[in-house]
C-alpha cells in the first residue's frame, strides 16, 4: 500500500501482521531498547526494523541498527532518510537517500472511528468543517482516522528537519479525495517552518490511501 503513495526513489518495505518478519533478529543497542517492553511491544519493534532492513538491502546499503535518538526518532544510517510505522496488522519502513528527498513521514492507522473525545484534541475547527464535506461526498472514509493519521506523517517529516516538536494544532491540513479509495492533503505550517535548500517552507505535502481495513499517509519534502 505505502508504495503507491511516494515517488520512484523512496524504497518502501511493509509486512502484514508478525509471520513475515517471524525470527527477525535485533542488532546490537536495538536489545536495551525493548529490554523492558511487553511482548506486543517487542514484536512491533523487532518487525519493523526487519522492514527498514530489507529497505536498506534494497538501496545497496548493509543492515545496519536502528536505535534511536531524541523523542524516540529513528536514527538512520549517514546520507539515508527515512520513517516506519505499525498499527495492529501492519508493519512498514520507507527510506530513501538524502540527496534525493530533505524528508519524508509515513503512517498506518486501523481504518475506523478514533476513539471518542480524540478528535477534539486533534483537529482545528476548520479541519472539523472539511472533515463534514469529505464524509458528504465519501462516507466511507473515516476521516478522523485519516486525519490523525495525515498528521502524524507531517510530524514525522518535521522533526528530522527541526529537531522539535509540533502539536496537532500547529498544521492545518486539507483533505482532497480523488475517490473513496485515496487522494492528498495539504498542510499549512501555522508556525515557522524548516529551511531547505534555503528556503522556508510553509506546508507539507502529502498523499493518502485506504484497504485492507487501513488508512496509511505519506508525505515527502524535496529538497526544491
Amino acid at each position: 500500500m505505502i508504495e503507491e503513495l511516494l515517488p520512484d526513489s523512496v524504497v518502501a518495505v511493509e509486512a502484514y501482521g508478525d509471520d513475515e518478519t517471524d525470527g527477525a533478529p535485533l542488532y546490537p543497542g536495538e536489545e536495551a531498547l525493548v529490554a523492558r517492553a511487553v511482548a506486543k511491544r517487542r514484536r512491533e519493534f523487532t518487525a519493523v526494523r526487519a522492514c527498514a532492513r530489507r529497505a536498506m538491502e534494497k538501496l545497496g546499503v548493509p543492515p545496519q541498527p536502528i536505535l534511536t535518538g531524541e523523542r524516540g526518532a529513528p536514527r538512520w544510517p549517514q546520507g539515508l532518510a527515512g520513517s516506519m510505522t505499525h498499527c495492529d496488522g501492519y508493519r512498514a519502513a520507507a527510506l530513501v537517500r538524502a540527496a534525493d528527498l530533505a524528508s519524508l513521514g509515513i503512517d498506518a492507522e486501523p481504518h475506523g472511528p478514533l476513539p471518542d473525545g480524540v478528535l477534539a484534541t486533534v483537529a482545528l475547527p476548520g479541519e472539523r468543517e472539511r472533515l463534514d464535506r469529505l464524509a458528504a461526498a465519501h462516507p466511507e472514509v473515516h476521516g478522523d482516522r485519516l486525519l490523525f493519521s495525515a498528521k502524524e506523517s507531517v510530524y514525522k517529516a518535521w522533526f528530522p528537519l527541526t529537531g522539535e516538536w509540533l502539536d496537532f494544532a500547529e498544521a492545518d491540513i486539507a483533505i482532497e479525495a480523488d475517490s473513496g479509495a485515496g487522494g492528498r492533503f495539504r498542510a499549512e505550517l501555522l508556525v515557522p517552518g524548516p529551511v531547505v535548500a534555503g528556503r522556508r517552507l510553509t506546508h507539507f505535502t502529502g498523499r493518502w490511501t485506504v484497504g485492507r481495513d487501513l488508512v496509511v499517509t505519506a508525505v515527502t519534502v524535496p529538497h526544491v
